[in-house]
């Protein structure tokens, strides 16, 4: 029978160890003591070099001491440097080292985000034992990492789906519609559908809630009202079917607002129905303004509501603007929200701007009111008659 032997791992399956130590004699021992063991090293014998080495190479744990002889022996430095890491690779296995060892010291460090403490002089059994151990735990979580992005793009990529792809092209108007996710996706809808040649569908919807619950609920809209579109309904018909179907599948505290219209191109009249939504204004040529204002309840908790649609006559550089509240309630650094005012004051403004340029233009200031940051998922579609039109 042949004599088998345990195979070595090789130093890139055991995993590269950035080591940081003022001392060279420790840096040394640390260095045969890991190879030794199948770890590749890289030393640095200088805290400012820690970083800068992190970011140009790939390793799988640092080793380094807290206390500096440029620092005090309170481990100032090293701290500061345990924090700094942790803010580059939140999983990265920081195992810190340090002669002067004390409670209050390895109680911080922990804090900062250090993943173990081993006093000098160390017991080499120990050490490697709690490198092993960190090393471990760490591609466990950067696997758990890896699939959970995985997951979150492909439900990206199915979320982008349930969008228009394109939008239609409508006689005498111009069309046009995005929405940003807060997060990786979100709970924001809008669909806008040709229904027939002279009449076109468009709705917007805010679930309550962010990132996949959201999402989920979400779709379950989208699944529920493609065929309802599909049947031409009145406004306030296809509200009330879409409600009794999402009041079976909404959980308890979750709701959606929407706001379904339908524009007759020819007659150039817009029929709508608003079910808890954001009101969306139509500013008119001359500069004035209207709300379409809520008439029904939200979508998902009242079973026999009765919802009611409203009508308006649709002019020459007329402009519609559909939005959800994350639009809007973007904050700057003051907690001042971006406000609806300001849509009007921006669409009065440059009112001959085309449909596109102004949802980028709105768009664009509210990110930048919110510091280029939104609080919610933001949507609008902007919806404009062809000047001369009418």
């Amino acid at each position: 029978m042949q004599e088998t032997h345990p195979v070595t791992p090789s130093p890139s399956e055991r995993g590269r160890v950035l080591i940081a130590d003022d001392q060279r004699h420790i840096v040394d021992a640390l260095q045969m003591l890991l190879r030794g063991c199948g770890f590749a090293t890289e030393a640095v014998t200088h805290p400012a070099r820690v970083l800068p080495a992190l970011e140009t190479g790939q390793f799988d744990a640092v080793l380094m001491d807290l206390n500096y002889t440029r620092g005090t022996v309170e481990g100032g430095e090293g701290l500061e440097l345990v924090s700094r890491i942790r803010c580059l690779d939140s999983l990265l296995p920081v195992v810190v080292m340090t002669a002067w060892s004390s409670v209050d010291l390895a109680v911080e460090a922990m804090r900062r985000g250090a993943s173990d403490f081993i006093q000098k002089p160390w017991e080499n059994q120990e050490l490697l034992q709690k490198l092993q151990n960190q090393l471990s735990r760490a591609r466990t979580q950067r696997r758990a990492r890896r699939q959970g992005d995985e997951e979150l793009q492909e439900a990206r990529e199915i979320q982008d789906n349930l969008l228009p792809k394109k939008l239609p092209v409508v006689a005498g108007y111009e069309v046009a519609a995005m929405t940003q996710p807060l997060r990786f996706v979100g709970g924001d809808y809008y669909s806008v559908v040709r229904i027939s040649e002279r009449h076109t569908a468009l709705c917007i919807a805010d679930v309550a809630g962010k990132g996949l619950p959201a999402a989920l609920l979400m779709s379950s809209l989208q699944a529920a009202l493609k065929p309802l579109i599909c049947q031409k309904l009145a406004p306030r018909e296809l509200c009330q079917r879409l409600n009794r179907i999402l009041c079976d599948l909404t959980p308890v505290g979750k709701f959606i607002s929407f706001f379904y219209a339908v524009l007759d191109n020819v007659d150039n009249r817009l029929t709508y129905c608003n079910a808890g939504h954001n009101p969306p204004l139509l500013i008119r040529a001359d500069g004035t303004y209207t709300e379409l204002k809520a008439a029904g309840a939200v979508l998902g908790q009242f079973p026999q509501w009765r919802y009611e649609q409203s009508e308006l006559q649709m002019r020459s550089g007329d402009k519609l603007l559909l939005f959800t509240d994350g639009l809007v309630e973007a904050c700057n650094a003051e907690e001042q929200s971006f406000g609806e005012e300001n849509l009007i004051r921006i669409a009065r403004e440059n009112s001959n701007w085309s449909a596109a340029d102004l949802m980028r233009l709105l768009i664009g200031a509210a990110s930048q009111h919110g510091c280029e940051h939104f609080q919610d998922d933001a949507s609008l579609i902007v919806l404009k008659v062809t000047e001369g039109r009418l």
